[in-house]
């Protein structure tokens, strides 16, 4: 017997998200595509499943597919699929009231957000009524997997009240038929339809035809085993999905069920765009869904200092009904950060030890990044300061050590890692604060950048060692004894009163103090730096970015005079026996210091006094 059409009211508050979804300021329309090809493809997923359980599946021949047709004359879009399919009872149910459809926490949403609708459509499990932000009107027909159910049609202008009547004989599945509104006919046009499919939906399990052509050609493969991927394969991957010029460098390719469940192919680039002058790099890992894209660059998938890294990440923990447009659930969003994180870091330590060549090549093209990290990620800090590089004075110069090596050689009364910061390995060897480390067999670790400097004075400390620069004033070597010492030192006494001669010639606002030093060698004198925690180079670069740089005078710096050099010992007569030529002689031997020290800002009056001692000379 022939069923009549049957009229339902929505239910109040269905009534009210279509309300919302109609007169909705949502800037991306195309977001129901996305949503009603993903609700195509659960379709297809249910019934597979159901095909494992069940014997009688009408239509068991049928290919699971989803086809899309595009009319321009008529103004028309179908999205159909040869899926589950509902009964009369599940579309009352789904597509009329609150039961499946999420629609309360969607309404508790709004207004939570003080009315604001704009990228709220899309969660909540409210994609199919996405339809209604481009339909005057929407024909749903179905037939269920079962084969004694009926071939319905479900009808609705989103205004209040749907219809259900029998249709003329469906195949299983879903077939949903819009009527476009004027303004957005764009959607009946073939190009429009699949530049939104292969920009959302590229990846999605089963075939999407449009008007008979295969889209979705490329395959997830963040979703296969390792073993069932090539290298060829990998790279084929990251050139089309990351738009990479490039092969890749490295890629970690992992699944993990928990906290969540996730599957994710990171790659690193070969070349890195910011050292070769293109800016900051954007966030270049994409978020899916089921294979559904969520996001092409969500900003806090992974710190700042790993913007570097591109590729996927899927997570099906990720629900589809829960911002395909944005990511409202930074709980989950902080703990894909946080396993993604220690699996990239982890990557790289791994690379470090089983290919260290092959790490310190990344490390000298993406080093700067892991630089920001130590400084920036206090969480991981501690696991990237293992990832750090540097020269060192027991290495021949190009040789890279980290700092867990740099510890596993240190001596056992030592209890500082100490570096220096100079503009290359032959200025820092030349100059006067390694000869004290030197001569004692203690290692120090060489850095040529500023940000190194930076980066180990905000780590502080590594491995429960304190990290120092050797040109600081508070470092005691007392424990470790020179190898050897050459000439006599002045009495203590006699070299009190040049120390004080010394600090008084110069000017107390240049010199903080001034005193006989045990760590010099070679040198007749150093200036030492009175933070203990940062070089005096990174002082003047500091000093340098302050407003106030012009007019600040100089931090006055500790100089320590070596007793046993001979020109100390010239100097001490020299005070006595003609004071101006000891005056210029103090003051030269002070700016000597700075230089040394990376420090002298103004060599103008440094310059006119050497011509004044070569003129005494001559």
């Amino acid at each position: 017997m022939l069923i009549m059409a049957t009229k339902h009211s929505f239910q109040a508050e269905v009534k009210q998200v279509l309300d919302i979804v109609a007169h909705s300021i949502y800037k991306d329309r195309d977001i129901f595509l996305r949503e009603l090809v993903s609700n195509a493809s659960d379709a297809l997923e249910k019934l597979r499943y159901t095909q494992l359980t069940q014997k009688e599946i009408f239509q068991p021949d049928k290919a699971l597919e989803i086809s899309i047709v595009t009319d321009e004359a008529a103004g028309t879009l179908t999205i159909a699929d040869s899926g589950i399919g509902m009964t009369r009872d599940e579309l009352v149910e789904n597509l009329g009231t609150v039961a499946h459809s999420g629609t309360k926490a969607f309404l508790k949403k709004i207004q939570e957000s003080g009315g604001s609708n704009e990228n709220l459509i899309g969660q909540f499990g409210v994609g199919f009524f996405s339809v209604f932000m481009v339909a005057d009107s929407v024909k749903f027909y179905t037939h269920s997997w079962k084969s004694d159910a009926e071939s319905l049609c479900w009808t609705s202008d989103g205004n209040g009240e749907y219809e259900i009547e029998e249709a003329p004989e469906q195949d299983r599945g879903s077939k949903l038929v819009i009527y476009l509104k004027d303004e957005y006919k764009d959607f009946a046009k073939k190009d429009t339809v699949k530049e939104v499919l292969e920009r959302y939906s590229r990846f999605v399990a089963y075939p999407i035809l449009l008007d008979g052509e295969k889209l979705n050609t490329m395959q997830a493969i963040w979703l296969k085993s390792k073993s069932d991927v090539s290298e060829q394969e990998y790279k084929d991957f990251y050139k089309m999905h990351c738009r990479a010029f490039d092969e890749p460098r490295d890629y970690l390719h992992f699944s993990a069920d928990a906290p969540l469940a996730i599957n994710a192919i990171l790659y690193f680039p070969t070349y890195n765009p910011e050292q070769l002058g293109f800016g900051r790099s954007e966030p270049g890992v994409s978020l899916h869904c089921r294979k559904v894209l969520i996001d092409p660059s969500p900003k806090n998938l992974l710190p700042e200092w790993l913007r570097f890294a591109k590729g996927v990440v899927d997570s099906a923990d990720l629900p589809l009904n829960i911002s395909r447009e944005t990511l409202q659930d930074s709980a989950i969003i902080q703990k894909l950060n946080r396993v993604l994180t220690k699996r990239a870091i982890k990557h790289l330590e791994e690379k470090a030890k089983k290919s260290p060549e092959q790490y310190e090549s990344f490390w000298k093209d993406f080093g700067n990044y892991i630089r920001e990290g130590i400084a920036t990620d206090p969480e991981n800090q501690e696991a990237l300061a293992k990832l750090f590089r540097c020269e060192s004075s027991l290495l021949e110069a190009g040789k890279l050590t980290s700092l867990s090596d740099y510890v596993s050689r240190m001596k056992d009364s030592q209890k500082e890692i100490y570096y220096l910061l100079g503009s290359c390995r032959d200025a820092i060897e030349k100059g006067p604060y390694l000869e004290a480390f030197k001569s004692r067999g203690i290692e120090v670790l060489f850095v040529y950048e500023g940000a190194d400097d930076y980066v180990l004075s905000r780590l502080g400390r590594f491995a429960d060692k304190t990290l120092v620069s050797a040109d600081s004033a508070d470092i005691d070597l007392s424990e470790v004894p020179l190898a050897d010492t050459e000439g006599e030192a002045l009495p203590e006494e006699e070299m009190k009163g040049l120390c004080d001669w010394f600090a008084e010639t110069v000017g107390k606002e240049k010199i903080a103090s001034c005193a006989a030093g045990s760590r010099l060698v070679n040198s007749p004198a150093v200036a030492l730096n009175q933070d203990k925690f940062m070089s005096a180079q990174m002082m003047r670069m500091m000093r340098a970015m302050s407003k106030d740089a012009g007019n600040a005078p100089m931090t006055p710096v500790k100089i320590e005079l070596n007793p046993r050099h001979p020109l100390i010992h010239k100097l001490a007569t020299a005070r006595t026996a003609s004071p101006d030529l000891a005056k210029l002689i103090a003051e030269q031997i002070f700016d000597n210091t700075l230089v040394a020290a990376g420090i002298l800002e103004n060599p103008r009056d440094m310059t006119a006094r050497i011509y004044q001692l070569l003129e005494k000379l001559v």
